[in-house]
């Protein structure tokens, strides 16, 4: 299983890219581990663009053929974008979960707060 290097990660299996930018913009998705325990997904709901999230509160869900399990914002801020395509077609997600499959974007209010490494991310996954 790939753990990119570069993303930071949630203990409830979201990803964040982008801290570093100077935009506050970051990037959301679920890891490959998520949506391999997940299975086929066929539905996906977002976050209204323009809705605010707070970092560990449910702000949508994956439907797959096995259950349903909620998304959890990695971070605070507002939801400047929504990648319409997952939703459009949910096996994005399965297929490409850190490229193509990602889920929303958010504009950063405060620090990002503990967000775990990818060998911090690798361990927890080991562990489960």
């Amino acid at each position: 299983m790939s753990v990119p290097e570069q993303l930071r990660y949630t203990e409830e299996h979201e990803w964040v890219a982008g801290l570093d930018s100077e935009s506050g913009v970051v990037t959301v998705g679920i890891t490959a581990y998520a949506a391999d325990a997940l299975g086929d997904i066929v539905y996906v709901q977002l976050p209204d663009e323009g809705a605010a999230v707070e970092a560990g509160e449910p702000c949508g869900e994956a439907e797959s053929t096995k259950s349903v399990s909620d998304i959890y914002a990695p971070v605070s801020g507002e939801v400047t974008s929504v990648n319409t395509a997952v939703t459009d077609d949910p096996a994005m997600i399965n297929t490409d979960p850190y490229g193509e499959g990602w889920l929303f974007k958010v504009r950063l209010e405060g620090d990002p707060g503990d967000l775990l490494d990818a060998a911090s991310y690798s361990k927890l996954v080991e562990e489960s």
